[in-house]
Formats: structure tokens, sequence, C-alpha cells
């Protein structure tokens, strides 16, 4: 980690502000002329600099607002792009010149002083589906930027909020009995307008005056509220029968009125068994806020069970109803986003009490009915069929954005179209880019017509089979299917609410079907690497191997049954039996070749037999597990028997330095040619082998023996 003085900038030069007469007079000395040259050749970069989230290539110093930078947002805090930033000339990326120079680390903040002499680092994002991690500990947003993280804890404070808290006046106060956290006394004008979008947690009012803060989770007060002393029992309309009694815990307890588990300060009634929150003591009587719905909703102190209009999920507290539009909703549905961008959905979705359709839907989700007189959300685009329940889609906060104005929605539009990988060169009669320049390769590419498969054919982008339409080298053997030569090169996946990014590594591990491969990489934020099958794969797919729809579902715990290993990381799952895929068996290819057998063998989805043997290695096979088969020749092997362990690498694949410790770099090959000698086992190497690049070191590895 670099020294809190660093700084992603470059540094200007102190000759910039001197005018031209004065480097005229100047005179320089033979002894350092060699130095003068050196500092020019600096200064002529000195409106670049190489940012460290940003390394694939500099940016550019831009002093005046165009009429682009309108449209872009800093990818630093979030905001409208204004100059003077700093932008590349690539791919969509900007920042502010007060964020591009932000120090990497900052050595204590005062709003998290326990742990100030570790100091924090800046970050760019926050961890996937990381369920500690509040957002800012001073507003409390959750949004792709970057931001300061403790070294020892989950306290992050965002890049916007850190500039501005030099102004703030801090006081920190011990645990106090109204919260089970520390609380902060923040006492600024300047506090109102970073909080203006969050209200009291007791009052429910907007923050307007000096606040009593939780850095550890989203609980703010104002501080006429916090000095009202809590009463030691009150009367509550939700149960009439007895008195409540204030008690305090710091164990977990249900509160009856929001059905969530909480700890702290809480009324109870020890007779009936009956909590509730301090928070939800004095709920707030009147909800108006019309970018979430027209009318506001007024607070029903009667407690039964309803079906919420707003979710379609049952509810057994308090309500708020909607007297205009005779709705009954939850709290916290009287809140519910109107816009959303969801990760799994090309378009803008929003939000509708009701469809206006006399057709069934199905939630493209969970795959069960949506009633149409129930809130769900739904797309606009003529002719765009997608709908969802409500709780389905805002399960993951990782997975959606909130849309604060319709017009956003073209502003995200614009901002997904990036510019493509390639440039045309030559165009044949009908149409095609026959001749194009790739950013992955040093020499032209041609298009070819359908091609005959070879085993040694294989796409550099994917490392499937070359059998269709493709692009091909003329000067060295190089191939890509024209689909993924077209890939974009910063596209939105739909497993993250985030841009993910083409990389051209020659090898790495794909975390969603879990097989080292060469070729291209999507980069989904910092965290997540996809090789191209899998980044082509939709969430709701058809598959050969079944009969039904598959949509993917991140809780999916089941067995793969293509291949019997439990699915760790969620799986495509039937919605009406009991099947699921993981990642890799859908993204197998549908033919191998294997010296066994003289033709293709085809990946088999069935077996009838009661018992069935490999005729690789000649060891039982499940009939109920996917496999290749050859119908001519009665052929049948497991699957790793006919791949290997390594499919989806190309021989001389150069490994990363942290896969070794060795002095220099390591190719990998599956085929071994004669029999040379493990240098670590000794024995004879006959399968896959990692070989030292330089041609004077014989050092030799079984990828066995490497921990491949």
């Amino acid at each position: 980690m670099k020294n809190q003085n660093e700084s992603a900038s470059v540094s200007v030069s102190e000759n910039e502000n001197k005018s031209e007469n004065e480097f005229e007079n100047e005179s320089v000395s033979e002894g350092d002329s060699e130095s003068e040259i050196e500092n020019e050749s600096v200064s002529e970069n000195e409106n670049e600099i190489q940012h460290p989230f940003h390394e694939e290539h500099p940016l550019v110093l831009v002093a005046e607002q165009s009429n682009e930078g309108h449209k872009a947002h800093c990818h630093g805090c979030g905001e409208l792009l204004s100059a003077p930033c700093f932008t590349c000339i690539h791919c969509n990326y900007h920042l502010h010149k007060q964020c591009a120079e932000a120090p990497l680390s900052l050595p204590n903040h005062p709003l998290h002083p326990e742990c100030s002499a570790l100091g924090f680092f800046l970050r760019q994002r926050p961890f996937p589906d990381d369920d500690r991690v509040y957002g800012c500990a001073l507003c409390k947003e959750k949004r792709n930027m970057f931001f300061y993280e403790c070294r020892s804890c989950w306290f992050s404070i965002d890049i916007k909020c850190a500039q501005l808290s030099s102004s703030f006046k801090f006081t920190q106060l011990s645990k106090h009995d109204i919260h089970q956290h520390p609380l902060t006394f923040i006492e600024s004008p300047m506090a109102i307008d970073v909080l203006k979008r969050l209200n009291c947690s007791w009052c429910h009012e907007p923050l307007i005056d000096a606040i009593y803060l939780c850095p550890d989770c989203p609980f703010i007060l104002h501080k006429k509220c916090f000095d009202h002393e809590l009463p030691p029992e009150i009367d509550h309309l939700t149960h009439r029968l007895h008195r409540l009694f204030l008690n305090r815990s710091d164990s977990d307890y249900l509160c009856n009125l929001c059905q969530k588990q909480h700890s702290g300060p809480f009324y109870s009634c020890s007779l009936c068994h009956f909590n509730i929150n301090v928070e939800c003591a004095w709920p707030r009587s009147i909800v108006e806020d019309k970018s979430r719905h027209q009318h506001p909703f007024s607070l029903l102190w009667r407690r039964g069970s309803f079906i919420c209009d707003a979710c379609d999920t049952e509810g057994n507290c308090i309500s708020y109803i909607c007297s205009t539009c005779s709705l009954m909703v939850h709290k916290d549905c009287t809140s519910l986003p109107r816009i959303i961008k969801f990760s799994r959905h090309d378009h803008c979705i929003f939000h509708k009490y009701f469809l206006e359709d006399l057709t069934r839907h199905d939630c493209k989700i969970c795959f069960n009915e949506v009633k149409l007189d129930r809130g769900s959300y739904s797309c606009r685009k003529p002719g765009c069929n997608y709908v969802v329940h409500v709780n389905c889609v805002l399960e993951h906060q990782s997975l959606y954005e909130v849309i604060n104005e319709e017009k956003q929605c073209e502003e995200l539009k614009e901002k997904s179209m990036q510019s493509s990988i390639i440039r045309v060169i030559e165009v044949n009669e009908a149409g095609e880019a026959a001749n194009i320049e790739h950013l992955s390769h040093q020499h032209c590419l041609v298009l070819a017509g359908k091609m005959e498969e070879e085993i040694d054919r294989k796409c550099d982008g994917c490392m499937l089979p070359i059998s269709n339409i493709c692009y091909y080298c003329s000067k060295c053997p190089f191939f890509l299917h024209k689909t993924c030569a077209e890939l974009p090169r910063i596209k939105q996946h739909w497993f993250r609410q985030s841009n993910a990014t083409l990389n051209f590594d020659s090898f790495n591990r794909c975390n969603f079907c879990s097989q080292s491969c060469s070729g291209f990489f999507y980069k989904i934020v910092e965290y997540w690497d996809v090789c191209i099958r899998c980044a082509k794969v939709a969430d709701i797919i058809e598959c050969e191997g079944h009969q039904h729809f598959l949509f993917f579902d991140f809780k999916c715990k089941k067995e793969c049954n293509g291949c019997g290993k439990k699915c760790q990381n969620g799986a495509f799952r039937c919605g009406k039996c009991r099947f699921a895929l993981d990642f890799g068996c859908l993204t197998l290819p549908h033919s191998a070749l294997h010296k066994i057998d003289e033709h293709k063998l085809k990946l088999t989805y069935h077996d009838d037999k009661e018992q069935s043997y490999c005729d690789i290695c000649e060891q039982y096979r499940d009939p109920s597990l996917w496999y290749y088969s050859c119908s001519i020749c009665d052929t049948s092997a497991h699957l790793e028997c006919v791949l290997g362990n390594f499919p989806f690498l190309k021989d001389g694949s150069t490994l990363p330095n942290y896969e070794h410790d060795h002095d220099h770099g390591l190719k990998i090959f599956r085929k071994v040619e004669g029999f040379p000698k493990c240098s670590e086992c000794g024995r004879f190497c006959q399968e896959e082998i990692v070989k030292c690049k330089e041609s004077t070191c014989n050092y030799i590895l079984h990828c066995k023996c490497l921990g491949l």
C-alpha cells in the first residue's frame, strides 16, 4: 500500500507557470543539458495521468467543458461531470480532477477514531454481496464510486463525504441506551447537503438541524429527538390491553409491528409476549413522496392480516393506506422506488400497482405467476413483456440501481453504448466486414466462410472449436468466431449491476465455470473473472438437456444434474421440476474428439442403461449424469475423461506469476512430446505439463505437482 501523500495524479512541472520569455532568458549550462531535455519530455505528458483504478489507458486532462461532458458522470464521486476533469479517449471513463488527485490513503478520520492509528485506503467499490457493509458511514449510500475503507474493519466513507468532512464538527459519544452502537454528534451546515435524502429514524422528518449519527448502521437522530428521554412506559394503539414497558436487550428480538429482528431498547408486554422496536413505537403518520406515489399514505394503526397492494405479499402488522387509490401497503412499501435499472434486463423497469393486461404473466426471476391486480415491476418498451415480482427484483441490492428521473434511463442507454473493439478495413458485397483490425491481435483478420471443425482449430476468444463463420489471421494461427470478434469492450453483465470490461488474458480461471482458460475474459468489478463462454449465457435459457426453460437462481444449492456436484454459487434451475445446472455443464462443448473413437463424441444427456462404464478409464459411470458418446461405435465416457483437465487452454499459454515461484516465466502444454522428467517428483511426464519459457532452462513440472 502506498503512503498517504501519494496521489493518483502526475505532478505538474515547476516550470509550468513560467512564460515563454522567461524560458528564453534562462541560461542552461552544458552539464545540465541532459537534465533539461529529460524535464521537457516529462512536461510534454503533464496533461496525462495513469490512474491505479484505470490501468488500461492513460487519462487525459480536459480543461474546458464540452457538450458531451454534460451527459457523463464521474467514476469517482458519481456526480455529473464538469471541467476540469480527466477522461479516457478509448473508453467511457471519467474523473473530476479533484477525484483523480485524491490521496490513495488517509491517516485517520474523525468519524472513526477507534481505528485511526491504522489509517484508511482508497478503494473502488464495495465487495459484492457483502451484507456487513452499509455503504458510506456518513450519507449511507451504496454507490459504485471511490471510497476510503478502514484497514481493520468494515468502516467506509465515500470520496465526496471524505472531502466535505473537513468542515464538520465531530464529537463521539459513548454507547447510549437508545442505540446499540456509539453515536457521533455532527454540528455543521454542510451536513444538511450531504444527508438531505435521509430522514430522522424517530420522527421521520428531514435532517435540517444538528444530528446524532451511527457510523455502523443506518441510524440517524435529530439532536432534539435525542435529547428527549424515552418514557419508561407507554400506551400504544396497537396493544390496548396492557401498557408497554421499556426494556433493553443485546440479543435479537422480533418486533411485532415491522416483523424484523432488532437489538437494543424496545417496548414490550411480558404477559402477551408483544414487542415493539423503539423506532416503530412512533411511526410517521403521513408519508408523502410524489416521486414514489402521487398521493400521500396515511398510517392505519389497526393490526391485522392483509395482502400488500405494492408487493403482493402478506402483512401482519400496521399498514399505510392511500384512500384515493384504495391501496393498503407495508410501511417499507410506501417508499418503493418507482423506476429501477435491473442488471438482468436491458431497459429500465417501472413499479405499477396493477397491470393493464388480460394475459397471464410469469415472473422472469422465479417463474411463478404475477397477479395482474397487485404491484409488480414491468418494462414499458413496446413489445417487451418483462414483468417481475417486487420482492424478487429487490432481493439483491447489488443487482439494481434506483433511477430518480425517467430521463436518466436514456442517459444510461447512451452510457452503455460503447465503441467496438474492431476497426473495419474492408467491406464485402454483402455489407459484412471482410477485413478488420482487432484490439487483441497485432495482424489484420480476414472473414472466412464455414470451416470444417478440427481439434487444433479453436477460437482464440472462447476456446471452442471453429466450425462456423470466423475471422482468421493469414500470418499466424489465430482464429475468432465472428460473434467473439464483435464483442463490446465494455458491457453490463446481468450477474452484477456494474460494467464488465473485456480483457485479453492468456491464462485465467473463470469464477463462473471454475475452468482454467485461455482467451478473452470479462472482468466484473474487480473481483469476478468470467470467460467468454459464460459471458454469453443469458439468465433465462433453453437447454437441449432439459425440456423446460431454465432461469438463474442465486440461492439455488442443489446438485447439478449434469455433473452431480453441488452448486455453490447459484444455478440455472427449472421452475416446473427439480432440475438444476451449473455454469460448467451449461457451457460444455456439444461435441469433442478423443483418440478412443474415430468419430466425434456427442454430449449426451440421458442413459437408459442400469449400469454403465467409461470406455476410457474403465470405471463406473453414473447413468443419470451427462456423458459423451458415439452412437455408431457404442462408445461412452465421463465428461472429464474426454475433455481432460484443461479443455479450454491453448498450448503455450503463459501462466501468471502468482501461480508459481520459478525465476522465469512458465508455459502450459496439454500435449507432451517425448517423456521428459518432472523436476519436482522425478517421474516421466505423460500428461499436462508446465515448461520454462527460457530455452536454456530445463525446468518441467507436472501440472498436478504445481497444484493446477
